[in-house]
């Protein structure tokens, strides 16, 4: 090893060999280069990814990962979502954070990836973190060797105030944030967001495994997008409305996500977050315009435009920046990582959805969606 990397282990009281393999691990995890971590993982045969909370992100990663030989398991809230799963080929548990045992997921415990795409509730938290002395336990055979908290760049409910769309960052007036931008979360969503980013952190230092965090912009796909919208003759939610005042909006398709998801399976740089989102944080009301010239250039007159704001007005809202607007940065994704985004802005996302359709999807079925991200 000394010859490898260039690390000395003489002073070690202990010789490395002889210490049990979970030990063994953590010492060698903890003292060698990012790079180099990957040298001491087991080699165990299978990659197995478990997924808790298997939404609109967490089956298009698991899909993918399949078909790439993966062994996937995760869990949804009901019956039918457990069909869906299964009959995509995944091991599915009907799992409820506040009842249910993790003993019950009999496969958590051989799990080499775990991906979390559960958002905390205010007043409550992280629910799985609540579950912290069970997870330790089940997570500690020495199997995991990479873990994935799926955040947000901001968050949003019903219940929130116009304007009030502060996310872990607090209100930046417009300014371009990174990573490294100081957090200052003012609502309790945001609040409980910054937290199970840290618990999650703190979890896998503890468990000696490589951790990330993913701040994902507003997720859109197959499905799930500004195309389905219009068609669909869909009213706005409440946060949809609320997001039609935003000057800036974070986006990202998920298939860059499942990008950002791979790619970080081979830099083992532990302990990073990362904003996953596009290059464009255009206003909602442009991306509709879009869509709707799009949708109306391939099928004349389909497009609605009394669903969503205009591109009118942008003038207003580029005159009066609200409180909580930011551009987000995803530099560190590219640079870190190495992801080259397939839909670096949403013209591209949008423009490739529609590609997609051979007909017009009037009675396409809707994806199931994760709670409460929508671009």
């Amino acid at each position: 090893m000394e010859a490898i990397w260039g690390v000395s282990w003489r002073s070690r009281a202990v010789p490395v060999g002889h210490l049990p393999e979970r030990s063994r691990r953590r010492m060698l995890s903890s003292s060698l280069p990012p790079l180099a971590r990957v040298a001491v993982r087991s080699e165990s045969g299978a990659n197995r990814m478990f997924v808790f909370g298997t939404g609109f992100v967490g089956r298009y990663v698991s899909d993918r990962l399949r078909k790439e030989g993966w062994q996937v398991s995760g869990t949804c809230t009901n019956p039918s979502s457990k069909r869906v799963l299964e009959e995509m080929g995944l091991e599915a548990f009907i799992f409820d954070v506040h009842n249910s045992k993790l003993s019950s997921l009999h496969t958590l415990q051989h799990a080499t990836h775990l991906l979390i795409s559960i958002p905390p509730i205010v007043g409550i938290g992280d629910p799985l973190l609540r579950l912290h002395e069970d997870l330790q336990g089940t997570l500690s055979h020495g199997n995991l060797q990479w873990l994935c908290y799926l955040s947000s760049t901001s968050r949003s409910t019903s219940s929130v105030p116009l304007n009030f769309f502060f996310g872990v960052y607090g209100d930046c007036s417009g300014a371009w944030v990174d990573e490294d931008y100081p957090v200052n979360p003012q609502k309790e969503s945001a609040k409980a967001r910054l937290a199970a980013e840290k618990g999650w952190l703190a979890l896998g230092h503890e468990l000696g495994v490589v951790v990330n965090i993913f701040r994902l912009g507003g997720i859109y796909g197959p499905g799930r997008s500004a195309l389905d919208t219009i068609l669909k003759r869909e009213s706005l939610s409440e946060g949809q409305k609320r997001r039609e005042t935003r000057l800036y909006t974070a986006r990202v398709h998920v298939a860059d996500i499942h990008q950002a998801i791979k790619a970080s399976f081979d830099i083992l740089s532990s302990g990073k977050i990362y904003n996953v989102v596009d290059d464009d944080p255009a206003p909602r009301a442009e991306v509709f315009a879009f869509a709707e010239a799009l949708i109306e250039r391939r099928w004349p007159r389909m497009a609605s435009r009394s669903a969503c704001g205009s591109l009118e007005d942008l003038k207003s809202l580029k005159e009066n920046i609200h409180h909580g607007e930011k551009r987000v940065s995803n530099a560190r994704l590219k640079k870190d990582l190495g992801v080259r985004l397939l839909y670096p802005t949403y013209r591209l996302g949008l423009q490739s959805i529609l590609d997609s359709w051979e007909l017009f999807p009037t009675d396409r079925e809707s994806q199931q969606h994760d709670r409460g991200w929508e671009a």
